[in-house]
């Protein structure tokens, strides 16, 4: 690619994900509502909130590729959700649809099935079960990309992130966790795809105790190489026996299922 656009590059996956594309496109176009600090020699920062729809527009204009990382991540008041995970959707799928529509990976997330128990074993055709208004705000994001596609032909990614991070640090992550090296592999593969539709994708590395079946993707030729099991002996050293009735260890969604809804100030 020419140019890659990378959303919430910011954010603590963008900043993972920065250097590691460096190689992925000559250009990277790294943006964020928040500070980016300074350009590298092949980046383009641009700070932009997604709630701006001319602002969105412009970002996307010239762009071959999207990985779309912008957002509200955890649990918040469903104002800020609005703006950043479901206008924002909107307005980054529109700017696209007017650019060309270039190939989309969208950040979703494991918690549009949260409320799934972590010995149920679930695949891309499960019903989805979110477990707070975040969680609903990427179920939302996943419906506009599958209209978008059926309607417009826009291909997208729909990677439902379990937990991507440098190493696993807890018992519920030896299941939902994604290496930031097989989170790289799976961007390339998304964008060097002769074909690839509007596939959910779980987001997680060759792990021996995963819940979700990624079989319905292997087309992509994605091959996670990690393994959270590695993790698990460093994980009970310094945790212990995990509490077999704490949410964090029932729910797919851990401690997400007891968040309550956030009021407006």
């Amino acid at each position: 690619m020419k140019r890659l656009l990378i959303t919430g590059a910011a954010g603590a996956l963008g900043r993972a994900m920065r250097t590691r594309l460096a190689d992925v496109a000559d250009i990277l176009r790294l943006s964020d509502i928040s500070n980016l600090g300074e350009a590298g020699p092949n980046e383009e920062l641009v700070q932009c909130d997604l709630g701006d729809a001319d602002a969105v527009h412009r970002l996307v204009e010239g762009c071959d590729g999207i990985v779309h990382l912008g957002g509200v991540s955890v649990e918040d008041k469903f104002s800020k959700i609005l703006n950043a995970n479901l206008l924002g959707m909107f307005n980054l799928y529109e700017a696209a649809r007017a650019n060309g529509h270039p190939r989309i990976l969208f950040a979703s997330s494991n918690h549009t099935v949260g409320f799934y128990r972590q010995d149920d074993k679930i695949d891309a055709t499960s019903p989805t079960r979110p477990d707070g208004l975040y969680g609903v705000s990427k179920c939302f994001g996943e419906q506009l990309a599958r209209m978008y596609f059926e309607k417009f032909g826009q291909e997208t990614a729909l990677v439902r992130i379990g937990s991507c991070m440098e190493k696993p640090s807890n018992h519920r992550m030896l299941s939902s966790w994604m290496s930031y090296a097989d989170f790289k592999r799976l961007i390339e593969c998304t964008f060097r795809a002769p074909m690839l539709g509007c596939p959910v994708i779980w987001g997680i590395s060759n792990n021996d105790a995963a819940w979700w079946d990624n079989s319905h993707a292997s087309y992509l030729g994605w091959k996670p190489q990690d393994n959270a099991e590695h993790y698990r002996a460093e994980i009970d050293a310094a945790l212990g026996k995990p509490d077999p009735k704490a949410a964090l260890h029932v729910y797919q969604g851990g401690n997400f299922v007891n968040d309550p809804i956030f009021k407006e100030s």
